[in-house]
């Protein structure tokens, strides 16, 4: 079989070390020249058992398994999914730390035992471990549990644990570590600082940490591309299943970035909501009187396997992924590109890489951070995209009730997708009172709706002017 890299996809030099240049396909005829250059074709794909044929090209399907949460509504994913239906707001001031004074003093925050780590964390390192990586642990072993795969399972057990490996992304690592560190090395010296200030601070040691805990020794490495990185793990992820590299990953992200220097960065950049007076109504994307994001933060794993792999173990198949892309605007630090030609490449890559066309997609998960400029941004490029009948597609904006959980946001919202797919019911974006003029995709306002999602995209954008989209779908044998 064919090994396949999706265009528009970036690898990074982890997964370029196992390159093999005679199998990779790329530069698929049709392809968008320049940014913002014209629609991509449509690529024909064809399914065949446990293979699918995009543009002649044969690549192993990537199924999804199993799920899990570190949220701010807790750790289980269907009481996460119900809050979001019932259009809850977990947004509220912070009592972590004293901010008594800021401009913002509100967040997605996960008060204290939200996440139960018990059994999943010894409580001696729990004691000592940044939270970013304690979210990671505790939902990368639910998501296990959830594909099947608890560690006294026999289908644990059974498993090749050098074809499975780990993505779990963070665009901030141990941000609580390095604070703290930092913070004893002016105050006191370098003599007492912490033997555990690098490897908890470093991003890639939620994917080290969690590959030690469940003893995967297939690909594992980490990707910091800000608010992208969870869509870039997930879809890497993807392509070693597909190059047969691994059977089985944990792919998505983690993030605790809800601390002192993590607030104070952002209140610095002018980035945040100030609404400190209505907390729960301040992430309001493509409403009027938006005036920032709000931050959130836990993690949000998922497990991908090749459609084999988990056939053969009698796995129950959640949904199915059927590409992604990346792409850069290539524009400012902070700001999207107003013409959106970075976003539009993206999604256009991502459809192509999938071999479906736009009229497959019904519902799409959208980044919709609730700033005045990104929130247009982003539509601007969704409706160039889809410049035909969007009557029956739906965009709803998860961040509207958990918060921008930054380089976890992907993952957590990724997990609102396959619940959508699999459930019937998108939930909805809150706090949409005078919504922007000229949006017309229904973006759910307000209330959930029911609706049968067959194909969606989720997307995700960072600072730098990273981009990146996910395509899941309902698995049809």
């Amino acid at each position: 079989m064919a090994a396949f890299v999706p265009a528009g996809s970036s690898l990074g030099s982890a997964v370029g070390a196992h390159r093999r240049p005679a199998l990779v396909v790329r530069g698929r005829p049709g392809a968008a020249g320049a940014v913002g250059g014209g629609a991509r074709r449509s690529i024909p794909m064809t399914m065949g058992g446990n293979t699918r044929i995009v543009d002649g090209v044969e690549r192993r399907r990537v199924v999804v398994t199993g799920m899990g949460v570190a949220s701010v509504f807790g750790t289980d994913v269907d009481e996460y999914y119900d809050k979001l239906l019932a259009g809850e707001s977990g947004i509220k001031a912070i009592d972590g730390f004293d901010c008594e004074g800021w401009a913002t003093r509100f967040a997605g925050e996960i008060a204290k035992g939200v996440v139960d780590w018990t059994g999943y964390v010894s409580p001696k390192d729990a004691r000592r471990m940044d939270p970013f990586l304690i979210y990671a642990l505790v939902a990368g072993q639910k998501a296990l549990e959830s594909a099947g795969l608890s560690k006294d399972d026999p289908a644990f057990a059974a498993l090749d644990k050098a074809k499975c490996g780990v993505l779990c992304a963070s665009g901030m690592g141990g941000l609580k570590t390095l604070a703290d560190g930092v913070e004893k090395l002016v105050k006191v010296g370098h003599k007492k600082m912490s033997p555990f200030f690098i490897p908890y601070a470093i991003t890639n040691m939620a994917s080290g940490y969690l590959g030690m805990t469940v003893g995967f020794m297939g690909p594992n490495y980490s990707i910091s591309t800000a608010c992208a990185s969870s869509n870039f793990a997930m879809n890497n992820s993807a392509i070693h299943i597909m190059r047969g590299e691994a059977d089985l990953m944990i792919a998505g992200g983690s993030e605790a970035a809800i601390q002192p220097v993590g607030l104070g960065g952002f209140v610095a950049c002018r980035a945040l909501s100030t609404r400190n007076e209505a907390p729960t109504k301040a992430s309001r994307p493509w409403d009027k009187a938006r005036d920032g994001f709000v931050m959130g933060e836990g993690s949000g794993l998922i497990v991908m396997e090749s459609l084999e792999h988990a056939k053969a173990r009698g796995a129950t198949i959640l949904a199915e992924y059927f590409g992604g892309a990346q792409s850069c605007d290539a524009h400012h630090m902070t700001d999207p590109r107003k013409d959106g030609a970075g976003v539009r490449k993206c999604i256009q890559d991502a459809l192509a890489d999938a071999g479906v066309a736009k009229e497959d997609i019904n519902y799409i998960n959208a980044h919709a951070t609730s700033t005045p400029a990104g929130d247009m941004a982003e539509f601007r490029a969704v409706r160039s995209v889809f410049d035909g009948d969007v009557s029956g597609v739906k965009m709803n904006a998860t961040k509207s009730m958990i918060g921008h959980a930054l380089g976890a946001a992907g993952g957590l919202e990724g997990i609102a997708m396959i619940k959508a797919i699999m459930t019937g019911k998108v939930h909805p974006t809150i706090n949409v009172e005078d919504m922007d003029e000229g949006v017309d995709i229904d973006i759910v306002p307000n209330v959930a709706q029911d609706h049968d999602v067959k194909m969606a995209i989720s997307n995700s954008f960072g600072f730098g002017g990273h981009n990146s989209s996910v395509i899941f779908g309902k698995y049809v044998e």
